[in-house]
Parts: structure tokens; sequence; C-alpha cells
């Protein structure tokens, strides 16, 4: 559980965690590998989100889920990429979450994820929480706690 000061001024950051939909490079789950190579290629991302045509969230692609459809015995075939759709070969098997999100839950997934896809109940892609977001808060409470709370050591049985 989150210590409730820390979890307090957390709290006051959440809103700036969520990067809106508008604001993140995706691609659809019908488009080619081609051209999803372009679009990860051009934002300079190693993952981005999939979409369909409704905009609701279906997974997530990543550049080296790209180049493993390349892959040959010898050589790269980049042949096959705009043959291949993005929805044969993205990741289904992730974390999302929704807003309001858990900030503890956040916390414990974005250990292993660089960022969270946010969903709305119907599916919709609402935007990602980003790692880095978060650690600009972390970072934040670090330097700001003992301006707002008084803090106290407590004695260990080995100090008395």
């Amino acid at each position: 559980m989150i210590a409730k000061s820390i979890e307090k001024m957390l709290s006051e950051n959440q809103e700036h965690f969520l990067i809106p939909a508008e604001m993140v490079a995706n691609v659809q789950e019908n488009n080619f590998l081609d051209h999803a190579l372009l679009v990860l290629t051009k934002v300079r991302y190693a993952k981005i989100p999939v979409l369909d045509n409704d905009y609701k969230f279906k997974g997530l692609l990543s550049l080296s889920m790209i180049t493993e459809t390349m892959l040959g015995l010898d050589e790269l075939d980049v042949s096959k990429l705009h043959e291949i759709y993005v929805k044969d070969v993205m990741e289904t098997d992730m974390p999302t979450i929704q807003d309001p999100y858990d900030i503890e839950n956040v916390l414990h997934l974005l250990v292993d994820h660089p960022f969270l896809s946010v969903v709305s109940n119907d599916g919709s892609f609402t935007g990602i929480v980003t790692r880095r977001e978060l650690m600009k808060s972390l970072n934040h409470i670090a330097h700001e706690f003992e301006k707002d709370y008084t803090v106290q050591a407590i004695e260990t049985k080995e100090e008395k």
C-alpha cells in the first residue's frame, strides 16, 4: 500500500500522467506492415498502439515484431511487408487501464511496461500513461516532500 502522503502528492499530478489519444502515434489493425514500419521509424518509438476503424484499442505493435517478419535465412526480406497486416503480428495480451485509474496499480504495471494504454468502458482508446510522466512526478515528490511534510525517523530495535 502506498503511503497516504505520497499517494496524495501523486494524485495532485495524476491529470498530467495521461497523454491524450490525439497526441499518441498509432496504426490501424488493417494497415500493412510497410506503413507501420514507416510510422514507427518517423515517430522513433519502439512500440505504438493499434486501433480499429472505430478507434477501439486492439493491441500494440513494435519495431521488433515487424523486423521478425522480415527475417529470412540469409537476409532481411522486406517484400512481404506490403502483404501482411498489422493485426497478424501485433501483441494483444497486455494490460490496459481505465480512467480514473488506481495509481498503485499503475506503479506496479509500469515496472514492466514503458507505457499503459488507457481505454474507456467501450474499449475506445483515450491515451497512454507513460513511465516517463510518472517518474517526473516521483522526481518532484523526492525534491518537494519535506516542504509539505515533517519526516521523523522511527527508532529500530538495534538503535534502542
